[in-house]
């Protein structure tokens, strides 16, 4: 039963299940909504990189910081589309662009935004884009453009967010996820763990992911990339297991919700990348950047395909089922 009325008590009692019974317990849920064997592969592409006025901890695109990222304008459309069709080449199925925006300004470089998504999906690919925040309006044209999933990651609890982010508040960020749900664009939204939270600051962001009704499409499960020059740079190591209880909980709470094991898994080895499946993850990045930050290349994700005899999920699988379902 699929439920967007968890307590604050039920979520902490799930995530702080001995962790073989709670692997156990998202794993039987995982096979109730889903193929074991799948895995959706998403590519993220920066479309415009670094010189953000914001000043997210984490982010080595902050313009304040000195990271050693370069500034690049926005992409051309033609340069965008083809690294798409390089993407679904190589076995992605969705396909999803960045920009280092605070917010979308209603201009050329939107309008070329808009043309990106048109061509995108003309290629078949699910396509996904992360602009910052967003007007209802400007959800409606990136919809009628032929957008499929828009990103923006909530990054920690409510309680924990100002001492990450101090130019948007926790509210803006609610506020563009229900622009996007409105105009019945699919919303992906999760968040990152090793930024000197609490545990309970985890258990407080899955709670507010869970109580939302619909339930996020995606959820990506993030472990920080410490980034030279960022405030968090001496930030320690989440281990697997921290991981695997965020992965395990989220699939529990969300059982329809594609959970993305996200940036970190560069980190990881093949058994430690199992051990997250097995919980319930059931989408990656592929490619070796995440915008700026390292993830592993194609070649080492067919491996570790090979390996563990995962196969891609097809794109618009989800949109199908619905269809099949009212058929």
């Amino acid at each position: 039963m699929i439920r967007n009325d968890w307590t604050l008590e039920e979520v902490r009692e799930i995530y702080q299940t001995p962790i073989m019974e709670l692997i156990y317990r998202a794993a039987t849920v995982h096979r109730q909504y889903h193929d074991p064997n799948e895995v959706q592969v998403c590519t993220l592409l920066s479309i415009k990189t670094g010189g953000c006025p914001e000043d997210c901890a984490y982010c080595p695109q902050a313009a304040r910081y000195h990271t050693g990222v370069e500034v690049h304008k926005l992409l051309d459309v033609e340069t965008v589309l083809k690294k798409a069709l390089e993407a679904k080449e190589a076995g992605s199925t969705r396909f999803c662009m960045g920009a280092a925006w605070r917010e979308v300004r209603n201009n050329r470089d939107f309008d070329k935004v808009l043309e990106m998504v048109k061509g995108v999906a003309n290629l078949g690919l699910e396509v996904c884009c992360t602009l910052g925040m967003l007007t209802e309006e400007q959800a409606q044209k990136l919809k009628e453009a032929g957008l499929y999933a828009y990103n923006h990651n909530l990054d920690t609890s409510e309680d924990y967010y100002n001492n990450i982010i101090t130019t948007r508040t926790y509210d803006d960020r609610l506020k563009t996820i229900e622009a996007v749900s409105k105009n019945g664009i699919s919303v992906c939204s999760g968040g990152i763990i090793g930024l000197g939270e609490k545990e309970e600051d985890r258990i407080a962001m899955l709670h507010t992911l869970a109580t939302m009704n619909p339930h996020p499409e995606s959820v990506p499960i993030n472990a920080l990339v410490p980034v030279p020059g960022t405030p968090l740079e001496n930030q320690p190591r989440v281990s697997v297991w921290e991981m695997v209880r965020m992965i395990a909980t989220a699939r529990i709470l969300m059982p329809k919700a594609m959970v993305r094991l996200s940036a970190g898994r560069v980190r990881m080895n093949v058994e430690e990348q199992a051990l997250c499946f097995l919980a319930g993850a059931n989408s990656i990045f592929a490619g070796d950047k995440l915008l700026t930050t390292p993830n592993p290349d194609y070649v080492e994700d067919q491996k570790l395909f090979q390996i563990l005899q995962l196969k891609p999920r097809p794109a618009y699988k989800q949109q199908e089922a619905k269809c099949c379902e009212h058929a």
